[in-house]
């Protein structure tokens, strides 16, 4: 994509050290409650979105790999993201039948493996990892309520200093709306976008993805290649 993306990158890495200095300070405050450790994958097989800044970074990132190491991943991906398609459908099928918290329920309780994860569990792009990633662990504050790691030691119905979620994914969706309008993209629905981490990385976002150029701005996706 023909487009510096270097100050808006910038920008989302100074707040993801602010979320890291959160979790540093909450996770120093409760270290007996706070689990998180090398080798613990569990919140690496939650289904999540990431906004069109983390989709561009990640997927800048995932590009600096070596290709054979890329290729693995784009296998990987390519299965998870068939997979939270389906489990998209299924809760919006759902949608007008159960109540809007019970199927948020259901659908934290299924597991889907980041396609970044090595055999070993260790995340192949930690250092550059999205924001829900960094917050995992310590008592996180959605839609109102107060949710937990359910391998942590934080006590059921006991109140808890909480990150409030929402708040940083406004602040996200807000630098995301910066750079398409620096952009210039024609197309509205980019300011509501959210996809899995298994779309970032196998997106090409290219200028005619964005509808900047002669293509149809409809998205492309890139597929591992056959041994």
């Amino acid at each position: 994509m023909n487009f510096d993306l270097t100050p808006f990158f910038a920008e989302y890495e100074a707040l993801a050290a602010q979320t890291d200095a959160l979790f540093q300070r909450v996770s120093g405050d409760f270290s007996a409650e706070v689990k998180c450790c090398q080798g613990c994958s569990d919140c690496c097989h939650a289904l999540f979105d990431v906004t069109l800044v983390e989709a561009l970074y990640l997927n800048a990132k995932f590009l600096l790999l070596d290709e054979a190491l890329r290729n693995e991943i784009l296998i990987a991906a390519d299965k998870a993201d068939r997979r939270a398609h389906v489990l998209k459908k299924k809760a919006s099928r759902e949608a007008e039948e159960r109540p809007h918290e019970e199927i948020l329920t259901g659908v934290a309780k299924e597991r889907l493996r980041c396609p970044l994860l090595d055999q070993n569990n260790q995340c192949r792009l930690y250092a550059f990892r999205p924001v829900t990633c960094r917050v995992y662990g310590i008592p996180l504050e959605i839609g109102g309520a107060s949710r937990t790691c359910g391998l942590s030691g934080f006590a059921p119905g006991r109140a808890y200093p909480a990150v409030k979620l929402e708040r940083v994914q406004d602040r996200l969706l807000g630098l995301s709306n910066r750079l398409l309008d620096a952009l210039g993209s024609p197309y509205p629905d980019f300011r509501m976008m959210y996809v899995p981490v298994s779309t970032a990385v196998m997106t090409v976002y290219s200028d005619e993805y964005f509808g900047l150029g002669s293509g149809s701005g409809q998205p492309d996706t890139v597929e591992a290649e056959n041994a």
